[in-house]
């Protein structure tokens, strides 16, 4: 092949190849690749499928183009060169994409255990505070329960920031979520210097801002008393955030106990009742779990929870308790007392529902109910009496108070004088103009108004001048500590005398409760008290008289 044929087998084979594979080849790069190549055709396959020009489509216009002008013997070589070579290529594409498979794949999963491990930790760790969330503590309090040696016990403490709202409201949350993390980390400071003594200790946040810690192996709840007082201890310096030097009280609720047969959730719960038990009794304080306590809220829950479906059968009933004049004996009137008619505990006190009424927002529409259903009875007595009936301090407060008395007395037919309201002393505290439009109102309309318990409240004796107040009724603890053989007490017996003393210079009628005795009686009569009200002379019961 001459010179020029060779020319013009290069151009033809650029031309053939030329856009048959991927390879980055211009036509100039290509043209000047298979020029060299030209010059020794049987080691040109390795060639060509470095330079990126190894496909099946290269090779088969290469070898058709060869067949015009080379002899089969080189087309033979060229062909079977090429073959070899793209093999080999293919193999070792083959293995490096197998080494690459098998090493990311292994990246894919150092970085999955990676993640798998940050996603636990964020799970069971609070966020803020880097401490042990409940659910961490929890699942520790299950295990610390799981345990069947005999004789071992354990301790909870709940500890929740007294006035943390505060903070959040005046200083903003940023100042808050530092405070907690300040917290956070004195009281893990804390677990960590008590383990040593105490042996297993636990500290985690469980709660916006509560903490909550775990106390194995204690011998006695001084155990756990002793760590809670070590926590309150170490949130008494200042604690300094954003220029602010915050000084933080805590309330903590203590419970200790065996750990056979306890379950991890009623102590959670028993621990939560007791730190709300420490916040109701003020700031900086701590309460050990009672179980006679916790069984009378109990108790009170349920009957709270039972209020409304007994108001709706009707299940509230009213004892009248007789009230008589001092002088001659002879009976006045009578006191309304509130009873419930439970359907499995029976006959229970107003003592045991009032204060629950007035918690859940039914006092208004029960004391309404009572009302009514006393001056409907009263308006049937043989003889005019006075029917005398407790309100509430929210029903004092009621602005359709005067209305609704008004209504019910038209519709019960029992005239206004023979109606008494009273009220206690802790009713007219921080009374307001409203609530005292509301009693005059009540006096136009002719109802007698008693202050009930008077001189057991903290108020300001000058209400006494505001109010149209009828009367008053010395509470039953006047009488009582008596000095030993039935001796009076001489301090009480001067206070009772000065207090009917003041009724009578205001024009007062004034009445005594809690009378058991005839001797009693004799005494109040003595110092001049007008009526009496008590045992001696009848125990509250469902008719009358």
């Amino acid at each position: 092949m001459t010179e020029a044929e060779r020319r013009l087998f290069v151009e033809a084979w650029a031309r053939a190849v030329y856009g048959a594979s991927a390879a980055p080849l211009t036509y100039v790069e290509l043209v000047a690749l298979l020029d060299r190549l030209s010059a020794r055709l049987p080691d040109a396959g390795p060639e060509l499928v470095a330079a990126g020009l190894g496909t099946p489509e290269t090779l088969g216009r290469t070898v058709a183009l060869m067949h015009q002008h080379f002899p089969a013997d080189v087309v033979e070589a060229v062909a079977t060169g090429y073959a070899r070579a793209l093999r080999d290529h293919t193999l070792d594409a083959q293995d490096s994409l197998r080494h690459a498979a098998l090493a990311a794949r292994a990246q894919a999963e150092a970085a999955l255990r990676e993640s798998e491990t940050r996603f636990r930790y964020a799970v069971l760790h609070d966020p803020l505070t880097a401490l042990p969330n409940r659910t961490f503590f929890h699942r520790a309090l299950e295990h610390a329960c799981a345990v069947t040696r005999p004789g071992v016990r354990l301790g909870v403490c709940i500890l929740g920031l007294d006035g943390f709202r505060t903070v959040n409201d005046s200083l903003g949350h940023g100042v808050g979520d530092q405070l907690l993390a300040s917290v956070a980390e004195r009281l893990g400071r804390l677990g960590r210097l008590l383990v040593a003594r105490v042996g297993g200790l636990l500290v985690a946040r469980v709660g916006g801002d509560e903490f909550a810690i775990l106390i194995d192996d204690t011998t006695c709840t001084d155990d756990a008393v002793k760590v809670a007082d070590a926590a309150l201890a170490a949130l008494a310096d200042p604690i300094r955030v954003d220029g602010h030097d915050l000084r933080v009280s805590a309330s903590v609720g203590v419970v200790e106990r065996p750990v056979a047969g306890t379950d991890p959730s009623d102590l959670m719960r028993a621990a939560d009742i007791t730190l709300h038990w420490a916040k109701a009794d003020g700031r900086g304080r701590l309460a050990v779990f009672d179980a006679d306590r916790n069984a009378t809220d109990v108790a009170r829950f349920r009957l709270s929870a039972a209020l409304p479906a007994a108001l709706e059968r009707g299940e509230f009933t009213l004892h009248y308790q007789p009230i008589v004049d001092l002088e001659d004996g002879t009976v006045v009137g009578a006191e309304a007392l509130a009873r419930w008619e439970h359907p499995r505990l029976g006959l229970v006190g107003a003592a045991g529902f009032i204060g629950l009424a007035e918690n859940t927002g039914l006092i208004v529409p029960l004391g309404a109910r009572l009302l009514e259903r006393a001056c409907r009875d009263a308006a049937g007595w043989p003889e005019p009496l006075v029917v005398s009936v407790n309100l509430a301090v929210p029903q004092v407060r009621e602005p359709g108070l005067a209305p609704q008395v008004a209504s019910i007395l038209d519709r019960t037919g029992l005239p206004a004088n023979r109606l008494q309201l009273e009220i206690t002393e802790s009713a007219v505290m921080g009374i307001d103009d409203d609530t005292i439009h509301t009693l005059r109102a009540l006096a136009d309309l002719g109802v007698q108004i008693a202050i009930d318990d008077f001189g057991t409240g903290y108020s300001n004796l000058a209400y006494l001048c505001d109010l149209p107040v009828h009367g008053l009724k010395l509470a039953g603890r006047f009488l009582k500590g008596r000095r030993p053989r039935g001796e009076v007490d001489p301090t009480r017996e001067a206070l009772l005398t000065t207090l009917v003393a003041l009724g009578h210079k205001l024009g007062l009628s004034v009445t005594a409760e809690g009378i058991e005795t005839a001797a009693q009686a004799r005494r109040l009569r003595g110092i001049g008290c007008d009526l009496g009200q008590g045992w001696h002379f009848g125990h509250p019961t469902p008719t009358f008289p």
